[in-house]
């Protein structure tokens, strides 16, 4: 509704924008709103206090055949959503066969299942605006659902069926393959994609589960036959964690995953976390060294240095946290000093970046243009050395803290995402209150706790350098920082070809 021109709503906020001014002791005839209230400062600004991270209530129970369930309710809006972890991943392929894995993931849901051709399943979850998905990633398998609740039980059979029953038929799997073959041909078209794979390879070794990629000759070796002994090993209820958030009923949902998976036989034996036994060590095969990728085309350079990291379960992973926090964002050293003060970079960062349950990395990186690529190298590695040398300053340590709790806090922003986590944990053998851990060792981080395990892990003596630029447009050479290693990443033609 309008009056006299205005919406009325405008005429509300107005009123209540006075009402503000006169309690504030501002004088009316000289009022203008904008300066009554507004801040003068962005340093004048107050916040209220993160709020209190909290577990959403949520059951727990065990299936006769070991499926592992989770259950939580939320009725704020009427959908449903789940989703089925289990223990696998495209580590465990033969390295013979990569890609085998991804295969099954993604042909476990666009193959259909025995009742349900794809075309047919498609067609239902569209009409129901529902979605059905799985995948694997590196140390995991997933299928997940979502649905409005009104149509939780026709949905949740389907999902079931995907994970119990899915069809494999030849041409998905052929149809895969063929994605994949483009991927390969278009794997080096980004020169960022580039260094982080090299990168990978150059830390973890190039035949590691945590580095090899996908070629031609590993798709040729990949059979339905692979496909269904890979989903037979792998896929039991034993050997899966089930979790469900939305708008249901606990009883109700419990009765009907009874009904969909307490059928389900067993594996034998079961496989869980007895699987990483079989994983070899992780140890950084390239100890230091300087390497490029020479691509004459580029103007610019994409640059990594690093070397291996930790995992979450570290005593130090809050405090590197801090160091993260330190060295990174718009007030971060990295970005006012090489950044902002000497212009060198277009983007620029360094992360301590642990995973679950193998040693993740620590990366500095960026882009810069190509004559700037040695002077960034140099002024990364001094900004690395004076966080080890010094300790940082009181304002630092309190920007870097608050920076690394608040950001902490929007992974729990949901019951699903909280609930989410408490699966995590429980995947990886983690306790159930790492988050409430962390939390309370951030707060407790000091200076001399920054520049502690700055000391104790960040390695100068290991840095690995990886250049993906122009060797000829890169002046100063690259060489006058030391030996210079070549990568060839020219891709292996197909068989036949």
């Amino acid at each position: 509704m309008w009056f006299n021109g205005y919406p009325q709503k405008w005429l509300r906020y107005g009123f209540l924008a006075l009402m503000i001014a006169l309690a504030l002791g501002v004088g009316v005839g000289s009022w203008s709103p904008a300066l009554a209230i507004t801040p003068q400062h962005y340093s004048d600004l107050k916040f209220p206090p993160a709020p209190e991270i909290k577990l959403p209530p949520y059951s727990q129970f065990e299936l006769s055949n070991g499926l592992k369930v989770y259950l939580a309710e939320d009725h704020e809006l009427p959908l449903v959503s789940g989703v089925a972890t289990l223990y696998t991943g495209d580590r465990l392929e033969p390295a013979e066969k990569t890609g085998l894995a991804s295969i099954v993931g993604d042909t476990m849901r666009s193959g259909g299942t025995l009742n349900y051709p794809a075309e047919a399943l498609n067609q239902f979850l569209e009409q129901r605006a529902a979605s059905v998905e799985s995948g694997i990633d590196t140390t995991a398998g997933s299928a997940s659902f979502s649905s409005l609740s009104e149509d939780l039980e026709p949905v949740f059979s389907r999902f079931a069926e995907v994970l119990r029953q899915p069809a494999f038929p030849a041409e998905r799997i052929e149809f895969a393959k063929s994605q994949w073959r483009g991927a390969i041909a278009r794997r080096n078209d980004s020169p960022d994609a580039i260094a982080g794979r090299e990168f990978q390879k150059l830390i973890y070794g190039a035949s590691s589960p945590y580095a090899r990629t996908i070629e031609y000759s590993t798709l040729e070796q990949i059979s339905r036959a692979d496909v269904l002994s890979f989903y037979q090993q792998y896929y039991h209820p034993n050997n899966m964690l089930l979790g469900i958030v939305g708008d249901f009923d606990s009883a109700q949902m419990r009765t009907l995953i009874e009904a969909k998976f307490g059928d389900w036989p067993a594996g034998s034996p079961p496989v869980g976390r007895s699987l990483l036994e079989e994983l070899p060590e992780v140890s950084q095969v390239q100890q230091g060294g300087l390497f490029l990728v020479d691509q004459p085309q580029l103007s610019q350079s994409s640059i990594q240095m690093g070397h291996l990291g930790g995992k979450y379960s570290s005593p130090d992973y809050a405090p590197l946290s801090v160091v993260n926090g330190v060295l990174n964002g718009l007030g971060g050293r990295l970005v006012n000093e090489v950044r902002s003060r000497q212009g060198l970079a277009y983007s620029v960062y360094a992360y301590w970046s642990p995973q679950f349950d193998y040693p993740g990395l620590f990366v500095a990186a960026g882009q810069t243009r190509s004559e700037a690529t040695v002077p960034f190298i140099k002024a990364t590695l001094s900004e690395l050395e004076k966080i080890r040398s010094a300790p940082i300053t009181d304002a630092e340590l309190a920007l870097a803290k608050d920076s690394v709790l608040n950001a902490f806090i929007f992974n729990f922003a949901t019951p699903a995402q909280t609930l989410s986590r408490v699966m995590r944990y429980d995947y990886y053998g983690y306790p159930q209150d790492f988050i409430f851990q962390y939390q309370k060792q951030l707060k407790a981080t000091t200076a001399a706790d920054v520049q502690r395990v700055a000391q104790a892990y960040l390695k100068p003596e290991q840095l690995v350098t990886l250049v993906v630029g122009n060797a000829a447009a890169i002046q100063p050479p690259l060489s006058g920082l030391g030996a210079v290693t070549p990568i060839d990443v020219s891709i292996p033609a197909p068989a036949g070809v």
